[in-house]
């Protein structure tokens, strides 16, 4: 049986989309593991304003995410995306993750490129909202959502 709550396809595969919400971006990921629908989460919050297919990357930035639970790990990982556009005008085209040492946090590497060398297709994010956060496991692998404020 297929999980069709976020459109996964099973626990081996990940996936991410946009669903509309009022005056604002709803992102929707799943993935096999936690670390793997985060990253999902990641590249859905960048295609709802980027388009970076093609873009190669400047460099590459590590991040660490300190544990927290695990809805404010997704608010905190998509926070530090929104940060460093505003920032430093970086947008990720490439993203992996892993738990950090004690297991709790992520250990983020993030592929970046200049704001300047993407396309802009949508509006640029401004804040993840704190309502209606989710990341949990299920039967068929990690799902997450956020709404990110336009």
């Amino acid at each position: 049986m297929v999980d069709e709550t976020y459109g996964g396809g099973g626990a081996e595969a990940g996936g991410h989309r946009t669903v509309p919400h009022t005056a604002d971006v709803r992102i929707e990921a799943w993935g096999p593991t936690r670390e793997q629908c985060l990253v999902e989460a990641v590249m859905g919050l960048v295609e709802c304003f980027a388009d970076v297919a093609g873009v190669r990357p400047a460099c590459v930035r590590r991040v660490p995410v300190a544990e927290a639970a695990d809805d404010d790990l997704l608010a905190d990982l998509l926070d530090e995306v929104i940060y460093r556009l505003e920032v430093h005008g970086e947008v990720p085209v490439d993203v992996e993750a892993e738990s950090d040492d004690d297991g709790g946090g992520l250990d983020v590497r993030m592929a970046v490129a200049d704001v300047g060398s993407v396309e802009v297709v949508g509006a640029v994010p401004k804040a993840v909202s704190l309502g209606e956060l989710h990341l949990a496991p299920g039967p068929y692998g990690w799902t997450c959502a956020a709404t990110v404020d336009v």
